[in-house]
Parts: structure tokens; C-alpha cells; sequence
């Protein structure tokens, strides 16, 4: 576990969740993974931060924290980890680091206390339906109502199809051709437990995106620094996205690095730790 000086679980709902502490220096950095991921994600980019503290954990059924059964996987749940987290580390302000699923509740929970972000960085994710925002296949084949019954009864849990889905499409969220096989071996290893969410959050996904443009006033008005850092060989959560995102914050910088696709802080690692730490 790359720079990690403790680990702990917090509670979180009569669950735990799984957290990783790195470094003592400055405001510290949370780091929230998105879905089919968990906070392993950020292996690369962990070397690349230096001392400064770093917080990051996995979500309710991902990962090593607990996978309740049958509860309700949904973005607003994971905005209640976060506080969870957050709150159980007595972190008074903070810089949120969100990537993909976490733009949502990172988003959400900082215009409910936009007095403790020191900033807010972003990562290839989303908030709200715009005309270029795009699902990648797999997500979409199992987001889709009534495509999303057939899809998930042929790709059981834990079966082979599953895993090959799995690892195509997390594959191709990866240029960078000498990561590729170990990091998506590495988040495959824990995909078979972490099925159940993948599959709520991906109920949740559409309706999420859907209701967060009521919130679009209030990201007009948000005071903090943000910080966009977009890889732009992503397809779906693409450079017209990330445009997007500079423009309805009144604060906002916007970073485009080539040679990265969706997993920016896999394929640019250096680079985009570099824009991280000087975020806030």
C-alpha cells in the first residue's frame, strides 16, 4: 500500500468503512474512487504526493469496506460515507478529489459545506445530463432499463462473461500500455464481492444525473476553487465535459492531458499529481 502510515474503518450506517491515511502535511486530500473501482485506483498517483496528508477509503461495498446486503447503493448514500469519513477524522476543511461515480456525492456534499473545501478537483467524472456526457458500453448496457435485466441475467454474478466485460471495458479506460494488465488485474480481483453495488449504483446512475441539473444554479454560485483535470482520450466523461464543468463554475481552471483516457491519475500520474497538490 503505497506512503500508507494507517488504516482504520469508520463507521458508517451500522457498517464499516475501509480508510487509508497517508503523510502529515497540509489541508488534507481526499481521494474517492468511482465505480467499477475502489480506492486502489490511486496506487499510481500515490508516490507522486509527497507528505502531504492523504485520505482515502473505499465506499460501501467496495473494496474492504462492507458489502451490506440489499442495501440501497446510491449516490446520495455515498455522499453519507464521505461524511462519514470525513467527519470521523475531524477534518475541517478539506480538498476533494473525485473521479467518475464520486463527482456526484464530492459535488453534492461540498455545496452543503462549501466553507470547509479548500477546493474541489475533478477528475474525468460528472454531476449532470448534458448533451455530450456519454456512458461507456458496459455501463450503459447495464444502466439501461429494461436492457439492464437481460444483461445482468447473462452476466450472473461472478460468472466468466461478467469478468470479460469487466475487463474490456475497464481495459480500454487505460492508454498507458504498461499499466493496463496490472492495474486491471488488480481491481478485477475485487469486482466479483463488489457486484451488487456496481450493479445499484448503475439503477441510480441515470436518475442521478438527471435531478443534479435542478442543482445547476447553485454550482454557479460556489465560491471555492475547482479544479478540472480531464485525460482527453476519454470518450464518454470527454473534454466537451470537462468544458462544461469550467464554465459553470465561477472559480474554475481546466486541465486537458494528452495521452490520458479516463483513468488520468493511472495514464498521468506525475502530471496530474503535480495539479492536485497545487490545487489547495
Amino acid at each position: 500500500m503505497p506512503g500508507v502510515r494507517e488504516t482504520l474503518t469508520v463507521p458508517r450506517a451500522g457498517h464499516l468503512l475501509h480508510v487509508e491515511v497517508a503523510g502529515n502535511e497540509g489541508v488534507p486530500l481526499v481521494l474517492m474512487h468511482g465505480f467499477p473501482d475502489n480506492l486502489h485506483l490511486y496506487d499510481e498517483l500515490m508516490p507522486h504526493l509527497g507528505d502531504r496528508r492523504v485520505v482515502r477509503f473505499d465506499f460501501l461495498g467496495w473494496g474492504r469496506s462492507d458489502k451490506p446486503a440489499g442495501y440501497p447503493y446510491t449516490t446520495d448514500n455515498m455522499t453519507g460515507d464521505l461524511a462519514a469519513v470525513i467527519d470521523h477524522l475531524g477534518l475541517r476543511r478539506v480538498v476533494l478529489v473525485a473521479h467518475d461515480a464520486s463527482g456526484p456525492p464530492a459535488i453534492d456534499w461540498a455545496l452543503l459545506y462549501p466553507h470547509r473545501v479548500a477546493a474541489l478537483v475533478l477528475l474525468n467524472t460528472y454531476y449532470h445530463q448534458t448533451a455530450s456526457l456519454r456512458r461507456p458500453p458496459v455501463i450503459a448496457l447495464y444502466s439501461t432499463p429494461l436492457l439492464r435485466a437481460a444483461a445482468r441475467k447473462l452476466a450472473g454474478r461472478g460468472s466468466e462473461l461478467a469478468r470479460r466485460l469487466y475487463i474490456w471495458q475497464v481495459g480500454r479506460f487505460i492508454r498507458d500500455d504498461r499499466r493496463r494488465g496490472p492495474v486491471v488485474e488488480r481491481l478485477c480481483d475485487n469486482f466479483v464481492a463488489a457486484q451488487p453495488a456496481f450493479w445499484r449504483l448503475n439503477d441510480d446512475l441515470l436518475g442521478t444525473v438527471l435531478t443534479r441539473r435542478r442543482r445547476i444554479p447553485d454550482l454557479r454560485r460556489f465560491g471555492a476553487p475547482v479544479r478540472v483535470i480531464f485525460g482527453v482520450e476519454d470518450r464518454s466523461l470527454n473534454p466537451r465535459v470537462a468544458r462544461r464543468f469550467a464554465q459553470l463554475f465561477p472559480h474554475a481552471d481546466l486541465h486537458l492531458l494528452p495521452n490520458a483516457g479516463h483513468f488520468v491519475q493511472v495514464d498521468q500520474p506525475e502530471r496530474t499529481a503535480q495539479l492536485v497538490l497545487a490545487a489547495g
